[in-house]
């Protein structure tokens, strides 16, 4: 059949018809891995009906003999304070407060293990 007379479908992964998931679960056995590659980000503009704006979402597409489906992929997006956050360093000054592991170390402690050499030993090839 003509692409251009098949019906056309959005929906969620989360909603899919079970013979269409299971076509999704086919073309894409490793999850998100798998679709990366084919996920496209869509910016619908504003709704004609409502006259709101339609929030961009990410989407693949499936296509059957008589339909196809835009199934939107649920992707998480860094947000640009935790980022900037983490830049600076605050975010790890505040797992470190969680985990107690705010003491700076005593520089006159060594590890008890600090001679390599004490490692070596003849049958070691990579000294011929």
């Amino acid at each position: 059949m003509n692409s251009d007379s098949k019906r056309r479908h959005v929906i969620s992964r989360d909603n899919l018809p079970a013979g269409i998931l299971q076509l999704f679960n086919d073309k894409y056995p490793k999850g998100f891995n798998d679709l990366l590659p084919d996920l496209v980000k869509y910016s619908p503009g504003i709704n004609p009906r409502t006259g709101k704006q339609i929030e961009p979402f990410y989407a693949v597409t499936l296509e059957t003999d008589t339909d196809i489906y835009l199934v939107k992929i649920k992707v998480d997006i860094d947000n640009p304070e935790d980022v900037e956050r983490w830049l600076e360093g605050e975010e790890e000054a505040e797992v470190e407060e969680v985990a107690g592991t705010t003491a700076a170390p005593d520089v006159n402690d060594t590890l008890p293990d600090d001679n390599i050499s004490q490692y070596g030993g003849d049958d070691d090839s990579s000294d011929s």
